[in-house]
């Protein structure tokens, strides 16, 4: 999985081209569209389109990457290491985020952070993936799951301060577990966060209720994920849609998560005006929200790259467009197959 960005033409003059280590405001570097690619579990998708989408992205101006150890176990890392190596002359950024202990995504209320993280197991993993990657840092580091009862936890607060101070990370951000954009409040306010990735698109509103105000008070950068719904907001599923064996989508549209998302996704689609596509749309969407630093929509072919680039340069929508994409949210909680 990757996160890249590219400068936005029109705001040329705000955002700085260069993304030092020693960042003052993760938040101002990141804009409008990212990537996110091949992630572990997602059939359909080989190393050599993948490879190929992610060479196409850079030379169309990307340099901010996005991965985690998880992806392939270290694989994904790998392909993105050897990315940077073939782009030795360019400034290319790297983010990659810690695998829970457990293996288990996501976190649970009562699970212990030296349970989950503890300082060895972080360090450990850093290691991994800096070795993976080639590099001697990396720009951001993010926790893959989080419970924000950990806020005031000094271990971790110990660990990412040592990381910092030997220059191994530049940033720490978290990756917030799906439908819970509050777990994540008070770690927040510790003031030692940088960055954190949530779930945020057309029917996941939620986000914009207390974590973005909170997130533009501290000058914390967003990264918002899974833009598209997991896939249903690019209106490729049906009620029938199947998946190969092994591939994770299927445990995740079971029969009641499926048939009621593809009936929302009707929805919406019969609400649109005929010159708004449906995926297009659902990227305008996110970009549209000031608090947003990056979107990172799929990249495993160099059509994902071209298709989402696009749309970082179509502006923002209608007010009325806006007004009605705001009355498709859908309040969700946690569930079995949610993951």
């Amino acid at each position: 999985m990757y996160l890249f960005e590219v400068q936005d033409k029109s705001r040329k003059d705000e955002i700085p081209s260069l993304w030092p280590h020693e960042l003052a405001s993760f938040r101002c570097r990141l804009r409008d569209v990212g990537r996110r690619w091949g992630e572990g579990g997602w059939t359909g998708a080989s190393d050599r389109t993948g490879m190929e989408a992610l060479h196409h992205a850079i030379e169309s101006g990307c340099n901010f990457f996005d991965t985690a150890w998880i992806y392939g176990r270290g694989h994904s890392e790998k392909m993105l290491g050897a990315a940077l190596r073939d782009h030795p002359h360019k400034k290319l950024y790297v983010a990659t985020k810690v695998p829970p202990k457990n293996r288990a995504w996501p976190s649970r209320r009562g699970d212990r952070l030296d349970a989950i993280f503890p300082p060895d197991h972080i360090a450990e993993y850093v290691e991994k993936s800096l070795a993976a990657l080639g590099t001697d840092s990396l720009d951001l580091l993010q926790f893959h799951v989080w419970e924000d009862a950990w806020a005031n936890d000094q271990s971790w607060m110990r660990a990412v301060d040592e990381l910092k101070r030997t220059k191994l990370i530049g940033a720490v951000g978290i990756s917030v577990n799906r439908w819970e954009p509050l777990n994540v409040i008070d770690t927040l306010k510790t003031g030692l966060i940088d960055s954190v990735q949530v779930i945020y698109n057309i029917f996941d509103q939620a986000p914009e209720d207390q974590l973005f105000p909170l997130c533009r008070e501290l000058d914390i950068g967003v990264i918002a994920r899974v833009p598209f719904d997991e896939g249903s907001l690019t209106g490729a599923l049906s009620a029938s849609t199947t998946w190969l064996e092994g591939d994770w989508r299927a445990s995740y549209f079971v029969p009641e998560n499926l048939v009621p998302t593809v009936a929302r996704v009707e929805a919406l689609r019969a609400a649109l005006p005929g010159d708004a596509p449906l995926a297009q749309t659902a990227l305008r969407f996110i970009l549209d929200n000031d608090a947003v630093s990056t979107v990172i929509p799929g990249m495993r072919s160099i059509a994902h790259v071209d298709a989402n680039l696009a749309c970082s340069e179509l502006g923002p929508l209608t007010e009325p467009l806006s007004r009605l994409l705001r009355q498709h949210r859908w309040d969700r909680e946690p569930t079995w197959w949610s993951q």
